[in-house]
């Protein structure tokens, strides 16, 4: 046996190492630093200053309501889509999961966008219908209802994936004993299916509220043109006017927010106490219940709830950015494509955020793909508290907001590094950095799920032939795990592309990425080119979410979410 490999388990001796490290360096380094920088303020009495602030105190009672307002209307329109797709016979369910999926996919501040421009006084598709509010009606989404609903869309999915998964365990001998003794599907929905429900609808209710609690790009186009601050988009304004003590202020208000979103797991951690069901018997071939004649209104309700959030919105988007300005109405006479020549062709700005964009989830989906793979050999291979421990450190970042993650990064690189003596602050190495940290957990599920199912006795059976571990890791393991690792690139690319909240705080002059583009575009009033940007990003998300449909079958169940 080579030197290099450990006895037990023939793994190289610096995978554990380099596996430990990176996860140390990338999940734990960070977050270490942002608590030490929250104490450090607290015992300097800061705590007390910022605390009597009368801003922050409604920044959290924003937070808190327009969260959990999100979390309810996400709960039902999620609830609604989960079960109708997942246990009714509906016609056309991969095209209705595909479409209900792209919503969570969308960057939300695109989503803001596509929303503004479908309800205001000056909405160019409202306008040409004829169906626009008079001139000077307030916006009704720049308010604290505005936030939640967007929240309710863009988190929906969340709860709908939750809910799904639950409902695909259900047992299906145990449904058809309960029909057949003549129980109605009302009684059998309501004494069997909810009961065996209620912890995937319980987690979706917590995702989506955490969720809420962390989102920057909705309250950022919603809020702050009305002056309502959540604390995401307070710590956004503090970084703005940096001061003596903003460092400490904002490691603070990340505090909070990180602490309302442990706040939201624990109280759903206490109600799934006592929903511990332990299924037996036949699941996974999902039980199909017949709706007769509501399966035509259904059907008509779902898609008329994909036509409010999703169609119309981007209509009036495409809307926006097909005319002059901002405010004139759509027609054959005022058709332009002018915003999408600014952006494309004169605005040096938009192509370099373009090119940072694709430079950075390139960078991030090749980068974690070598990452994933070592660390999945390591754990699966290799597992224990050892295993628990490093899943334990990737998961963090991932739960956490993202602008927390920011927080984190700037108070780790704002000083040049010891020995080398330089600096990443205010470059795109730093923002990469925190792209790695955010999404190591994406890019990791598909791999590890695929490594888990692999037969040690193939890799074995290499490793007496004389095969060192190089050549096991080419020859055998990465061809099995390929159509995975596919997927996780595409997850992981997808993701950071459109990213806004991890690069609100991080971007500097020449780093712009596309979200932060959309949002700068949209602050300086540049709606139609913010909407044709957005148009795009739109248009590249569907593009890849298509990818990802056409390799599904070869994909371990569960990598594409919307596939039943």
């Amino acid at each position: 046996m080579s030197h290099s490999l450990s006895i037990s388990n023939s793994q190289p001796r610096w995978l554990f190492p380099f596996v430990l490290a990176t996860t140390l360096c990338l999940c734990a380094l960070p977050l270490v630093r942002l608590l030490a920088a929250g104490v450090t303020s607290a015992l300097s009495g800061g705590v007390w200053a910022l605390l009597s602030e009368a801003t922050v105190w409604a920044a959290v009672y924003n937070t808190l309501v327009t969260s959990l307002l999100g979390m309810v209307l996400a709960v039902a329109i999620g609830a609604l889509f989960a079960f109708s797709l997942t246990l009714a016979d509906i016609r056309s369910k991969w095209l209705l999961s595909f479409l209900f999926m792209l919503p969570m996919m969308i960057p939300p501040q695109v989503t803001a966008l596509a929303w503004i421009g479908m309800s205001g006084p000056s909405s160019p598709l409202l306008k040409s219908l004829g169906l626009a509010p008079p001139l000077g009606s307030p916006q009704p989404l720049y308010s604290i209802a505005g936030i939640a609903l967007l929240y309710g869309v863009q988190h929906a999915p969340l709860v709908y994936l939750a809910l799904r998964a639950g409902l695909l365990a259900l047992p299906r001998d145990g449904i058809e004993a309960a029909r057949l003794s003549g129980g109605s599907p009302g009684q059998v929905l309501r004494h069997i299916v909810l009961p065996l429900s209620a912890p995937g609808l319980i987690a979706g209710a917590a995702i989506a509220f955490v969720s809420g609690v962390g989102n920057f790009g909705i309250p950022a186009i919603l809020g702050i043109p009305a002056s309502i601050h959540t604390l995401p988009t307070l710590i956004y304004s503090r970084f703005a006017s940096f001061g003596t003590s903003t460092f400490g202020d904002i490691s603070m208000l990340s505090a909070m927010i990180g602490l309302m979103a442990v706040a939201g797991l624990q109280v759903q951690e206490m109600a799934l106490k006592g929903r511990d069901y332990r299924i037996i018997g036949l699941s996974g071939a999902t039980t199909t219940f017949t709706l007769g004649r509501l399966r035509l209104p259904l059907e008509a309700l779902l898609w008329a709830i994909l036509f409010a959030i999703l169609l119309a919105p981007f209509l009036a988007l495409l809307s926006a950015s097909l005319v002059p300005a901002y405010g004139v109405a759509l027609s054959w006479k005022t058709l332009s494509l002018s915003a999408y020549e600014e952006i494309l062709l004169r605005q040096t700005v938009t192509r370099t955020a373009f090119a940072n964009s694709i430079f950075l989830a390139s960078a991030t989906a090749a980068g974690l793909l070598v990452i994933s793979v070592l660390t999945a050999y390591a754990v699966t291979r290799r597992p224990g508290r050892f295993a628990r421990l490093v899943m334990g450190l990737i998961e963090i970042p991932y739960a956490l907001p993202g602008i927390v993650l920011s927080v984190a990064f700037i108070l780790v690189f704002a000083a040049p590094l010891p020995v080398v003596n330089v600096t990443i602050y205010g470059t795109i190495w730093i923002i990469l950095a925190a792209y790695l940290s955010s999404f190591f957990a994406v890019g990791l599920k598909p791999v590890i799920s695929a490594m888990r199912q692999l037969d040690p006795a193939l890799e074995e059976a290499a490793r007496l032939a004389g095969a060192g571990f190089q050549r096991r890791l080419r020859d055998i393991v990465v061809p099995l795990i390929a159509p995975a690792a596919g997927a996780s690139v595409i997850l992981v690319f997808l993701i950071a592309c459109n990213e806004l909240t991890v690069s609100a705080l991080l971007w500097s002059a020449g780093t712009q990425t596309l979200g932060v583009a959309i949002y700068n575009l949209d602050d300086s009033g540049s709606y139609d080119l913010a909407s044709a940007l957005s148009v795009l990003v739109v248009i590249l998300v569907v593009i890849l979410m298509l990818l990802l449909e056409l390799m599904a079958a070869r994909l371990p169940r569960g990598v594409v979410p919307w596939r039943n």
